[in-house]
């Protein structure tokens, strides 16, 4: 199922991307992208290096790891294949070997864009802002000019950070000269046109990152998105821990104005552009496809499931291969989120690919949820593990109050 999801092979190539992390496997859309797409892969990218979170993210980026090891046990890597191990060590939360690769890389390679800019993010990950600040100062030199300013803003953060010193600093990142001090929905004056795409690839880049999650939130209700707000504040403090007694009083103000806004009917939508609806690309080789078996179960990948597009009118367009699954026995790994209130025993729920924090607490976007059904007489227990859900492919082509994609007579299991 793995070899199902095909991304180009290195970001370096994808010219939507701006900088940073260029890890195999890994390919950005043009940022902003919408907060409904951008935070399931953020939050995506953050459990790669969760071995407790283990999904085909993290499956794909440790195959692509053992591989270029056992090549580095016959021979020399090249540049490109030491970068490549270096960044996927860095997503797999493994300071220390990235260290081991990147470090001699770099005296080999001294002009190598991709190597320097893996070990300033590895060296942030393992703790040293010195090491990673000189290694980022190479990556701003070596940075090919259509990525110049994102790796600049990277260096901006760690320098940020070092003159932090080990204070316990209360606020965002000061990336783009302003404070954050309005009220709900309130603009700031001197925020750069692109601060949301800037701010978004740093968190793609360093996902376990927290206070970058905070400059997100606070950017969202600058363009007058109170409920995105409030939602990623949210996360910040349930998710990261973050104890800051000025982003618990935010994160409520933020919530108090949301809900405020629910009961009125009335919502405020972010004002922003939004260049795409996902951050991570992740497409479907039709090559690779296993053929479909009539009389048997078929695996559903996700990915198939996210290249269903949406139109004007909520009329979906699935894939050829989706399609010819409809009505057919299917088979996927998720996790649960209830349908409803949750209950001792659940007869549906909703299945996601990537586990869902209390900070998505807005549904995730149509073509990243099923409804899964269980059969006449079943029940099963909420569980945070992932399940593996057997039943029927049905497709919703026509209602947009329902989801493209059900699940009915389902059975559910322990993933594999």
């Amino acid at each position: 199922m793995k070899a199902l999801l095909t991304l180009p092979l290195l970001c370096l190539f994808c010219t939507s991307a701006l900088a940073g992390l260029y890890c195999p496997g890994e390919s950005f859309r043009e940022l902003p992208a919408d907060w409904r797409g951008f935070l399931p892969d953020h939050r995506a990218l953050r459990a790669v290096a969760v071995p407790q979170l283990a999904g085909p993210l993290r499956d794909a980026h440790a195959d692509a790891a053992l591989k270029l090891e056992a090549a580095a046990r016959s021979r020399a890597l090249s540049a490109d294949e030491a970068a490549d191990l270096g960044a996927l060590y860095v997503r797999l939360g493994k300071p220390q070997l990235a260290l081991g690769v990147l470090r001699p890389a770099a005296r080999r390679h001294p002009e190598h864009f991709r190597i320097a800019a893996h070990l300033g993010t590895a060296w942030q990950q393992a703790g040293d802002l010195d090491q990673a600040a000189a290694a980022l100062e190479e990556a701003v030199r070596l940075a090919p000019e259509r990525w110049k300013e994102a790796e600049e803003y990277h260096l901006k953060l760690v320098r940020l950070r070092l003159k932090e010193g080990k204070a316990d600093v209360a606020a965002p990142d000061d990336l783009f000269g302003v404070r954050f001090v309005g009220e709900p929905g309130a603009g700031v004056k001197g925020l750069p046109p692109n601060a949301v795409a800037v701010a978004q690839q740093l968190a793609l880049w360093l996902p376990a990152d927290g206070r970058l999650l905070w400059l997100l939130g606070e950017l969202a209700n600058t363009h007058g998105d109170i409920r995105t707000a409030a939602n990623i504040l949210d996360g910040c403090v349930t998710e990261f821990g973050l104890a800051s007694a000025d982003l618990r009083a935010r994160r409520q103000l933020y919530r108090t104005a949301a809900d405020a806004l629910e009961k009125t009917g009335h919502r405020r939508d972010a004002g922003i552009e939004f260049k795409s609806t996902r951050a991570l690309v992740r497409t479907v080789d039709p090559s690779r496809l296993p053929a479909i078996k009539p009389d048997g179960v078929n695996p559903l990948p996700w990915a198939a499931v996210a290249d269903t597009e949406i139109g004007r009118r909520g009329k979906p367009g699935f894939l050829k291969y989706v399609e010819q699954l409809d009505g057919r026995q299917v088979t996927l790994t998720g996790f649960m989120t209830p349908a409803g209130n949750a209950t001792t025993e659940l007869t549906g729920f909703l299945l996601t690919e990537n586990a869902v924090g209390c900070w998505f607490c807005e549904s995730p976007g149509p073509t990243q949820v099923l409804a899964v059904e269980l059969a006449e007489g079943l029940t099963t227990g909420l569980t945070r593990a992932a399940v593996k859900v057997t039943g029927t492919l049905r497709l919703n082509r026509d209602d947009p109050e329902r989801f493209p994609f059900a699940v009915t007579e389902a059975r559910v299991g322990p993933a594999d």
